[in-house]
């Protein structure tokens, strides 16, 4: 064959398939777009991913570089050419040309004293001109600032999107307020438990202290040791949660106390799998529970009696209950403690309960068994694989099943 028609044949080979690639490359990006949906369902997606975006940036306010990254979102979301977020207190956060701040902060009073969405047009900066249309940030009946976007021009739909989106912020700005709410009201609670804590367990546990002081300083020295353990970690400052060992550990320094003033009145066993140890749980959630058999259960009992510890491995769950054989309480007043009432008694069944519905939902609060003369038996069930501050805390002694 010539190799004209060699170089021919050859060319037409490659023409073949390039242009079977083409095909093959318009048929994916065909089929590409067609799984990103229609023109609507790409918008709507756009919109809801930099909502989504500027939420976490925007529940803690418009101040620092939180306010600037929301700005970018809420920017690119309005289609603006430049915007402005405004605080309470007059601060501004700019997205775009920052010629603009001035300008924003006078429109953002004026939208907040109106409570309605203010748009100026014809607005000099430098050698051009611009409109812009500012948007209360409303939280109830007051305001937490304004949203000023800024167009050449500002049509009807941007001032209707702006007034939108200022009502969306205003929603993440609420929602990031009662997470700071809730925060709070759970620091209130373990304080209470603290509270709760001191004023009688500190003063029984000094007692017994000094009562060893001149019979068995070594037995007091031991004693002392155990209760700087106790209050380091009750009244430590950090973390809402801990681990079934931490919290173990605290209650083995605490029983330790208790046994110096009962004697051989007071009657422990406990039982832990070693799978529960590293389960993280709310902090202050099983102590209050011992405590309380302590307490309510055993100290008014004749000749006291025995606490049963058990930390169960149940699966996905950690499976754990505290029982005391003591005076037992009267359902009735159960009942009245767990809705709220009798604030002077059993505090801590109350709030650990409280707590550990609002960590893992209405299902895992406790399960009270009792009535009076029949003592107590208190369990929880919580997730094992809950997230906590510190899931890699070492894990106490306490590996098996041992009596006292």
């Amino acid at each position: 064959m010539p190799e004209s028609m060699l170089l021919a044949a050859s060319a037409g080979v490659v023409a073949g398939a390039l242009a079977v690639g083409v095909v093959l490359l318009l048929r994916r990006l065909v089929l590409a777009q067609r799984e990103l949906g229609t023109d609507a369902e790409q918008a709507t997606y756009q919109t809801l991913h930099l909502a989504s975006r500027a939420a976490k940036h925007v529940r803690g306010g418009f101040d620092g570089a939180d306010a600037a990254r929301a700005g970018r979102s809420l920017r690119t979301m309005l289609g603006c050419e430049s915007l402005a977020l405004v605080d309470p207190g007059g601060l501004v956060t700019v997205e775009g040309d920052d010629e603009v701040r001035a300008i924003a902060g006078e429109l953002a009073i004026a939208a907040q004293s109106t409570g309605k969405p203010h748009v100026q047009r014809r607005i000099t900066m430098g050698t051009k001109e611009t409109d812009a249309v500012a948007a209360p940030i409303l939280v109830g009946d007051r305001s937490a600032g304004a949203i000023v976007a800024f167009a050449s021009p500002v049509r009807a739909g941007l001032v209707r999107a702006t007034g939108e989106v200022a009502s969306w912020v205003a929603s993440q700005v609420e929602l990031g307020e009662l997470d700071a709410s809730r925060a709070a009201l759970a620091e209130a609670e373990v304080r209470a438990l603290r509270a709760q804590i001191s004023p009688h367990f500190i003063y029984n546990a000094l007692n017994a202290i000094a009562s060893f002081i001149n019979t068995d300083p070594a037995k007091a020295r031991e004693l002392v040791l155990e209760f700087a353990d106790f209050t380091r970690y009750s009244f430590r400052r950090h973390g809402d949660f801990t681990t079934v060992a931490e919290e173990l550990r605290s209650i083995d320094s605490y029983l330790e106390l208790e046994r110096a003033r009962f004697g051989d009145r007071l009657r422990v066993t406990l039982q832990v799998a070693p799978e529960v140890l590293s389960t993280v749980v709310p902090f202050l959630s099983i102590q209050p529970l011992v405590e309380n058999a302590v307490r309510h259960g055993l100290e008014s009992k004749e000749g006291g009696g025995r606490i049963t510890i058990t930390a169960a491995d149940s699966g996905a769950f950690a499976e754990i209950s505290v029982e005391d054989d003591g005076v037992g309480i009267d359902p009735a007043v159960l009942e009245e403690v767990l809705a709220g009432g009798s604030p002077g008694e059993h505090v801590g069944l109350r709030n650990v309960d409280a707590r550990l519905r609002q960590v893992y939902g209405e299902e895992h609060g406790l399960v009270v068994e009792t009535n009076v003369g029949a003592g107590t038996l208190v369990r929880m069930r919580v997730p094992k694989s809950q997230p906590g501050p510190n899931p890699n805390a070492p894990v106490a002694a306490q590996d098996g099943s041992r009596t006292r």
